[in-house]
């Protein structure tokens, strides 16, 4: 028998800092998390969801009107035209006043924006589950595994023939977007003031207020 092999220290218990996330997209999954699509639905933050719903129904109005392409090329147009002009500005000042200020965008280009293996298997594996739900209920749909589901995608894909003929698909999703476009609270601040100002009429006209049963 071969002797035993002397076995090393334990390895040490991992720090504080170490313990992983339970989430395995990290802060990739950020944007999709449920709690920040409903700050954006209902308005929590006037300036973020302004600034996302403005954005989207411009790029949705563009492709309307306009082909991807020139869309696409516009939008880096635009972009390219606004950091050129501050890093020549920046430059410019820097020249005249001898500082040295450094890159005006040095913050957002030293930002860590590499995508670990970890978290790209994560997603891969997501993307690879959700593909895998939708191929099986396509087969489940076309092949008739139920009769009843069957007939009810062949008489929903009948009446979007019909909308298809009125409507494309840009202006389906312009129409989408338009409702969560309007600020909820614009509706309640409405509403409110006009209520109390009833109630206060009412109270105020004891003619106009509804005789007790006596």
């Amino acid at each position: 028998m071969s002797p035993a092999r002397p076995q090393g220290p334990p390895p040490p218990p991992p720090g504080p800092g170490s313990t992983r996330s339970a989430r395995p997209c990290g802060n990739w999954g950020n944007w999709g998390n449920w709690e920040t699509l409903q700050e954006l639905l209902f308005w929590r933050d006037v300036r973020k969801s302004a600034v996302a719903f403005g954005a989207s129904l411009l790029l949705l109005l563009s492709l309307a009107t306009l082909s991807a392409v020139t869309v696409v090329a516009h939008v880096a147009l635009a972009l390219l035209s606004v950091t050129i002009s501050l890093r020549v500005y920046r430059a410019v000042v820097q020249a005249l006043q001898k500082s040295e200020e450094g890159h005006p965008f040095r913050t957002y280009l030293e930002l860590d924006v590499a995508l670990s293996p970890e978290r790209f298997q994560a997603h891969a594996a997501a993307l690879a589950r959700r593909l895998s739900q939708a191929l099986q209920l396509l087969l489940r749909l076309f092949l008739v595994e139920d009769l009843v589901d069957s007939l009810e995608l062949a008489l929903t894909m009948w009446l979007l023939t019909y909308v298809g003929a009125v409507f494309n698909g840009i202006t389906l999703l312009i129409l989408g977007e338009s409702p969560p476009c309007a600020p909820p609270q614009l509706g309640l601040g409405v509403l409110t003031p006009k209520i109390s100002t009833e109630g206060g009429i009412q109270a105020k006209l004891p003619g106009l207020a509804k005789k007790k049963p006596e």
